[in-house]
């Protein structure tokens, strides 16, 4: 027999039990939707992020307390206050880091804004006018902070978008006062609506200048990071160096297995949220991947039930000459067109949602997040698909083929 005449038989056989053969691709269907779309989320978030990343520019360079994360029992570390005023001092002199454009101290934390009866809770960022600069984000309304504020303690405060509008709704906010943590704030100026960028919502903050924040907000005496920019991208990794070095001397440490901090640039950012989405989302496929287990399992169970349902016409079809080949290939070819076809169609789905929930995201929750059709998913959903028809039909349909035509002609 020809392979022709075989699809044929074998689409025959599956089009007369069109509810089952419905019923039987259902895990097939789940399971490839299920990988397409978190492969598409997954992506569409690495995309998101390393964008973000790198908009804030080659030349910028993290410096963080504690020990750099290599594992959950590190994560507590990256808030020590290894971090402080001697060490910013030192950064600044040109000796020790002679490419050091510029450097912004950063605290952070949540505190309570009051404005007459209307209570909101920011998040509030104790930083310098570089903020702006770094971050694209300039105040729409009003200014920005003046070096004597932030040397002089200022209580002045910028408002994000949402926070102005949660705390003053359409009215003016410029030089109304504020409380945070108790203390008179002036509202000097109001950030222009920015969205999500870079793990922080600019319109769900208030900026103050950070002495102010360490002194009368949180109450510290040390910085959560410090944001360094080189004077060029030639010497970002001599900037690095010289600012491990200048750390080191000033934390009196001389092994590096010591030290309390890490520096990153951008591209090092880059390369470790790359690494960890790549990972989170092959644990999350590896996870959808057992519903196709599941189906697989299932076409098993209802083709070997089909194969007994159909016992008489096996033994009338070897009766009129079909050989155990050809019974063997017509059951095997059935399972592999049930599930190639689950396969499209979850490809098709699991493609639908993915676009859904990119478009959810991107009008809703003002992310820029782009819809991405994980090509190479579709052919790794179509390939494991066909794989699973074919071995979880074979048992079926050697089962099948093996049948007595006598036997199964007295079959009832």
């Amino acid at each position: 027999m020809t392979l022709k005449y075989y699809l044929k038989t074998a689409v025959i056989g599956l089009s007369t039990y069109k509810s089952r053969s419905a019923l039987t691709i259902l895990g097939i269907v789940i399971g490839i939707s299920s990988i397409i779309l978190i492969m598409s989320l997954g992506q569409g978030a690495q995309d998101l992020i390393l964008s973000q990343i790198q908009s804030i520019g080659p030349k910028v360079i993290g410096v963080s307390p504690g020990r750099q994360p290599k594992g959950p029992t590190d994560i507590a570390s990256i808030f020590s206050d290894s971090l402080k005023q001697k060490d910013l001092d030192a950064l600044e002199k040109k000796s020790n880091v002679p490419h050091l454009q510029t450097i912004m101290p950063v605290v952070f934390g949540t505190a309570s804004a009051v404005y007459e009866n209307q209570t909101y809770r920011p998040t509030v960022f104790g930083v310098t006018d570089y903020f702006s600069q770094i971050y694209g984000v300039y105040p729409d309304q009003g200014r920005n902070f003046t070096n004597d504020e932030i040397k002089g303690y200022a209580d002045v405060v910028i408002l994000g978008s949402k926070v102005k509008t949660e705390l003053f709704g359409s009215d003016d906010a410029l030089n109304q006062i504020i409380k945070i943590k108790g203390k008179n704030f002036r509202v000097i100026g109001v950030l222009a609506k920015k969205g999500q960028v870079s793990f922080l919502n600019f319109d769900d903050i208030a900026l103050v200048p950070y002495t102010t924040a360490q002194q009368y907000i949180f109450g510290i005496k040390y910085f959560h990071r410090l944001v360094i920019e080189a004077d060029d991208t030639k010497y970002v990794s001599q900037t690095v160096s010289d600012v491990t070095m200048t750390l080191r001397a000033s934390h009196n440490i001389t092994d590096p297995a010591k030290d309390d901090f890490f520096v990153e640039t951008a591209e090092q950012a880059m390369q470790i949220v790359g690494s960890i989405t790549s990972v989170l989302t092959l644990f999350l496929v590896a996870v959808a991947a057992i519903s196709l287990l599941v189906g697989g399992i299932g076409i098993m169970n209802i083709m070997l039930v089909s194969v007994t349902e159909r016992t008489r016409e096996i033994g009338l079809r070897k009766a009129l000459g079909a050989t155990e080949h050809d019974i063997l290939t017509q059951f095997l070819l059935e399972a592999i067109i049930l599930t190639t076809v689950g396969g499209i169609i979850g490809i098709i789905l699991g493609a639908s949602f993915a676009f859904v929930a990119a478009l959810i995201l991107s009008k809703i929750a003002g992310l820029a997040w782009g819809f991405s059709f994980p090509i190479m998913g579709a052919l790794l959903g179509l390939t494991t698909s066909a794989l699973v028809g074919l071995i979880f039909g074979l048992y079926p349909a050697k089962q099948a083929s093996g049948k007595s035509p006598i036997e199964a002609l007295r079959y009832e």
